[in-house]
């Protein structure tokens, strides 16, 4: 076999999207994409904010000379200090421009993060049900995960957390608003980490990944990472809150307290380059600088959840309403998710094993969708669960 054993042992892992996606080509196929009922991926169907295009057009027009050319890694100044006054906001305290880096996407910003924080050996927490490409991204560099599972209701198992602790921890991601179950971490809990990581033996840090903060619901909102815990960093991107996926830029926000700042940015900032990034691209740079605290029509997405909390609900499924992201994730009614999800698929309802986010037992909806496909997904629902039941 001429490619890598485990890229063949990865690419297994991580197949369950895939799969589903696989799945419901078919099933439009066969059936006609008006059919089915795709809650399968995470790709934000909402249109970019209308500001988006006045602010393209305002770049495009003050292209000049050097304007598509390289610039430092870390990004344009004037771009990190529009991010930084917007994250200084959210945060409650003053970011400089010099405590961030502009990175491709949310995913180019934990690979640089992990390049410029592990030794191979090093281990990094991650909290079950989670996005299930960390996995990856700590491999990538040497480190290995250790996976810790939250409280029943999605919550931080602070005891768990804490006996998963060891001499090689390096640190710790959390998602909040989390995909795949939208839950939201309390301020409570987040100093409640912030004191189960301060007695570890040496320095752990937490990486706080935030591309879902802008889209909550019910007046929830997101807590400062870096109120609660200095050695904090912050990962994020523009890829939801301006439906912006395919365009691949985000970035790192170091908090201005933390250990050892000027040697981590370097890092941070050499582990841009070298990992083949470079930087992030250059004319998104510039049009994301017009467009702090511009967010996309995140009422849409609540009327979504809504809507899809009273399909559930009045099928019989049990699950806990998600307080932000666009995700539902609901008990599976047997053991096997795999076998639910695939009761589902046969009334042309696409979902998500929740064994694909390291949390069996579950499987996931996005509601990334139009409201009349997760209206017409009722009865298919109700279909599954009584030949579950059966």
């Amino acid at each position: 076999m001429a490619i890598s054993q485990k890229m063949i042992a990865f690419a297994e892992r991580a197949s369950w999207i895939r799969k589903m996606f696989e799945e419901g080509a078919k099933l439009k196929a066969q059936y006609g994409a008006d059919q089915v009922c795709d809650f399968s991926l995470g790709n934000p169907d909402l249109p970019p904010p209308a500001q988006y295009q006045q602010a393209v057009a305002k770049v495009i027009g003050a292209e000049g000379p050097g304007t598509h050319g390289y610039m430092a890694n870390s990004g344009y100044p004037f771009v990190r200090e529009a991010v930084a006054k917007q994250i200084g906001s959210e945060q409650g305290l003053t970011v400089g421009a010099d405590d961030l880096l502009m990175t491709v996407g949310a995913a180019g910003a934990i690979n640089v993060t992990m390049k410029a924080l592990l030794d191979p050996g090093d281990e990094v927490i991650i909290l079950a049900p989670f996005f299930v490409e960390y996995n990856f991204y700590v491999d990538n560099h040497g480190g290995v995960t250790k996976i810790v599972n939250t409280a029943p209701d999605f919550s931080l198992d602070l005891d768990a957390i804490a006996a998963a602790i060891t001499g090689k921890t390096k640190a710790i991601i959390i998602n909040s608003p989390n995909n795949p179950t939208g839950q939201i971490y309390s301020a409570a809990e987040l100093a409640g980490l912030a004191t189960v990581l301060a007695k570890a033996p040496q320095t752990v840090y937490l990486v706080a990944d935030e591309p879902y903060r802008k889209i909550v619901y019910d007046g929830h909102i997101v807590p400062s990472v870096f109120a609660a815990y200095p050695n904090s960093i912050i990962v994020s991107s523009y890829s939801k809150d301006l439906s912006l996926p395919g365009e691949r830029i985000g970035y790192i926000a170091v908090h201005p307290a933390i250990e050892g700042k000027a040697q981590l940015l370097g890092a941070m900032t050499l582990a841009n380059r070298i990992l083949g990034f470079v930087n992030a691209p250059a004319f998104m740079q510039r049009v994301v600088a017009e467009l702090q605290g511009v967010t996309v029509d995140c009422s849409i997405y609540t009327r979504r959840r809504e809507l899809f909390c009273q399909v559930l609900q009045e099928a019989g499924y049990e699950f806990v309403p998600p307080k932000g992201a666009f995700y539902l994730f609901p008990k599976s009614p047997i053991a096997d998710d795999a076998a639910f999800v695939a009761l589902l698929a046969e009334q042309k309802i696409l979902g998500v094993p929740g064994r694909g986010f390291g949390l069996p037992g579950y499987f996931r909806l996005a509601f990334c969708v139009e409201d009349h496909v997760i209206a017409r997904s009722a009865a298919g629902f109700k279909a599954a669960l009584a030949a579950a039941r059966r």
